[in-house]
């Protein structure tokens, strides 16, 4: 026999029901209280202890916002970084549930920033109330630690000098952009450009020890550490130094002319002693374009034996190619072939040529122009040059001609043509400031750089390119100007003056 169970199941009690206090509502009377919701939200405020308006500190310079109680933060506007700093700004709110907050569109000037605060609260037994209220930020600047170092000389404890004694700034630019790339400066407090070089200044010595160890990564660089006693407490044995960084880069360039010494040579693949530089990595790159053999340099193996490059890329003069004569080897993007060139500068004067071997026979023609370095009746001040051609075996190897990169002609417009651009890093000029030569001077590096960039596709891989917008914008108004002139012009030529006007319909009226 089966037994119903819901039989004997208790009957469910009626709950108690009265009437509100103040409106008259049925309200729950187990629920402790005599008045309904609507009552209670009128009557109760769940957010009386949240201030409602507060005041927010940003630094102008670097655009960082003070989080209590020391930090800086970067948040952009509008962000949930500055949402969070905004919320966390109010004292109490930490005692109600946060339902929900977001901006309200405030003028950008106004330096104001409103928020809308949803929350929740339980303020019976069972009874949760929500309700929503507008907080105002005040945006007031002050200028964070980093930011007053900066401005205030001598505060740095350590400074990182890279150096480089070479005429021209190629392999600075080149760096330049690597450090843009990686943020290894986010640290520094201040760039001067020196002389021969570039000082970065630091806070702290680890900060500089990590920007040392990135231009090991990047570059070949011999770095020499020093350090200076500033102050010390004799009483507590507390010592306060300033830390220098020497970083000698090695003296060599993309497109150097090199003459190594003849027991290094041997060292590396038993190359040939007259190369050129095709890179600068972590090692010095080198070819021989008779043979098309390359041979890298290291670092600690540069510095044991340190040699400097026999000619630089301002040494280079333009030939013309008469004959090419591709002989079948290839190493990479690199062709061999026997090539006869004639200077530029001779063309029409002098007929003598000059015959050579050459690793471009993948990208010359008959009738292009070259760049190389003219060896033949040249006096070089060079050692190791000297012994080169002092010796039987390796002066035979020397030829007349070594073509280094095939030229190519650059109208005067080409530079408002690129439609890219680089970043350059903000720095202090210091003793450096310019005068007209050498601001032209830097001009000419500056323009021999991004040449490089645009024919060289490695080269470009390593750095960070972005579109050049405004130079854009710029060309697009001076078009629109010249136009405008151009219509004011033809406007011109057709106008006809009022008195004839009048002259004119005066005869048509009498002939009538």
């Amino acid at each position: 026999m089966e037994i119903d169970s819901q039989a004997f199941a208790p009957e469910p009690k009626n709950a108690a029901t009265i009437l509100c206090a103040d409106c008259g509502a049925p309200v729950d009377g187990t629920i402790s209280g005599a008045f309904c919701y609507d009552c209670i939200k009128l009557k109760t405020d769940v957010t009386g202890g949240v201030p409602r308006e507060a005041v927010l500190h940003m630094c102008r310079d670097c655009d960082r916002w003070l989080s209590p109680p020391n930090s800086w933060v970067v948040a952009a506007p509008e962000s949930r970084e500055l949402l969070a700093l905004c919320l966390r700004k109010l004292r109490g709110l930490n005692k109600l549930r946060i339902i929900d907050a977001s901006f309200i569109w405030t003028e950008p000037h106004s330096r104001r920033i409103k928020v809308k605060i949803t929350v929740q609260s339980e303020i019976n037994e069972g009874a949760i109330l929500q309700q929503s209220f507008e907080c105002e930020f005040t945006q007031n600047y002050h200028q964070c630690p980093d930011c007053a170092k900066s401005y205030t000389h001598n505060t740095w404890r350590a400074c990182v000098q890279v150096r480089q004694k070479v005429p021209h700034k190629r392999t600075f630019l080149y760096l330049e952009q690597l450090i843009l790339k990686h943020g290894a400066h986010k640290d520094c407090i201040n760039i001067k450009e020196v002389h021969d070089g570039i000082d970065f200044f630091f806070a702290a010595r680890n900060h500089a020890t990590t920007f040392c160890d990135f231009l090991k990564a990047v570059v070949p660089v011999n770095i020499k550490k020093s350090e200076e006693l500033i102050s010390m407490d004799i009483h507590t044995s507390t010592r306060s130094f300033k830390f220098s960084f020497s970083c000698e880069i090695v003296p060599i360039c993309k497109d150097d002319l090199v003459v190594l010494p003849i027991p290094l040579a041997k060292k590396a693949g038993n190359i040939a002693p007259l190369t050129l530089c095709t890179r600068i990595g972590t090692s010095v790159q080198l070819l021989d374009p008779a043979t098309l053999q390359t041979a890298d340099i290291a670092t600690d193996l540069y510095w044991r034996t340190p040699f400097r490059p026999l000619a630089d890329v301002q040494e280079l003069t333009e030939f013309i190619v008469l004959d090419i004569d591709p002989l079948g080897k290839q190493q990479g993007r690199n062709f061999l072939a026997e090539a006869t060139v004639a200077r530029a500068s001779d063309m029409g004067v002098n007929d003598q040529t000059y015959y050579c071997r050459t690793h471009l026979g993948g990208i010359l023609h008959v009738g292009d122009s070259v760049m190389g370095y003219l060896l033949s009746n040249t006096n070089f001040n060079s050692e190791l040059f000297d012994i080169l051609e002092g010796s039987n075996k390796y002066s035979a190897q020397i030829p007349d001609v070594m073509l280094v990169k095939k030229h190519y002609q650059r109208g005067k417009k080409s530079k408002s043509k690129r439609n890219w651009r680089l970043k350059r890093m903000n720095r202090d000029e210091g003793e450096m400031l310019p005068r007209k030569q050498d601001q032209e001077k830097m001009e000419r590096d500056f323009e021999m750089f991004l040449q490089d960039v645009e024919e060289d596709v490695d080269l470009r891989q390593g750095m960070a390119l972005y579109k050049a917008q405004q130079e854009a914008k710029q060309r697009e108004a001076e078009a629109m100007e010249t136009e405008s002139e151009i219509d004011d012009d033809d406007d011109q030529g057709i106008t006809i003056p009022m008195e004839q006007l009048l002259d004119d319909f005066d005869e048509m009226t009498m002939e009538d």
